[in-house]
């Protein structure tokens, strides 16, 4: 199948999966995760009416962003947010989903220009606590948000996170369910938040079922990815 098929079954099954699971209709949004893609194939699904898109590489996405201006996309950076790109996310991006340190997040409420709308940005939360991925605890989670939802330039929307792999629904079901009682348990703090990002190829219908409000497909949009080049 296209691309273009690709997404048009996709977005059937969310609204299936919204069916299914008593979930609002339209309250699941498509983002489609286009690292490693070309422009060209971006601009398959772009054409294909999908103009929300991750990235997760500063450089890579730039140039894309750049080479797309006359494209109306929604750009969402989904990597690990390094000191020394956090300038070009702060100028060039619409939404941040992989806070974990308030350094970071001071930096990009400073750096993001006076004449953008506020940078949309939410906490990853390693509900895991896997060594070899960000995001704060469960324990560490409130203190930032409340310290992230008084900067300037900002607008604290919710959270992402990103688990260890599952090998059936129930279980997918599990760490999904944390990140929504987390979003919760901040909401009754009296922080006003609406987006849970999680979900991804393998384990979207699982995110759905326990609140997702942003899913993250690339591969069952675009196949399998060509390798990074080091």
């Amino acid at each position: 199948m296209s691309m273009s098929d690709n997404l048009q079954q996709l977005l059937s099954a969310i609204i299936a999966a919204e069916q299914q699971f008593a979930r609002m209709p339209g309250s699941v949004k498509l983002l489609a995760v286009s690292k490693l893609q070309s422009v060209e194939r971006i601009q398959q699904v772009l054409q294909a009416g999908q103009l929300a898109l991750g990235e997760n590489y500063v450089q890579e996405a730039l140039e894309k962003i750049l080479a797309l201006t006359t494209e109306k996309i929604e750009w969402h950076f989904i990597g690990s947010v390094q000191t020394n790109k956090t300038k070009i996310i702060a100028q060039h991006f619409s939404w941040v989903h992989s806070i974990d340190n308030l350094a970071h997040a001071k930096r990009l409420s400073r750096q993001r220009p006076g004449e953008l709308l506020p940078l949309n940005v939410c906490i990853q939360v390693n509900v895991d606590e896997e060594a070899t991925k960000g995001g704060v605890t469960l324990s560490e989670l409130p203190a930032l948000a409340q310290a992230i939802a008084q900067l300037p330039g900002l607008v604290l929307r919710g959270l992402m996170t990103i688990p260890a792999a599952r090998p059936n629904f129930e279980l997918q079901c599990e760490p999904f369910r944390k990140l929504r009682l987390a979003l919760q348990a901040l909401q009754t703090q009296g922080l006003i938040l609406d987006t849970l990002s999680m979900g991804m190829s393998n384990d979207y219908l699982a995110a759905i079922a326990e609140g997702a409000t942003i899913i993250r497909l690339g591969t069952a949009i675009f196949g399998e990815r060509i390798k990074r080049e080091a």
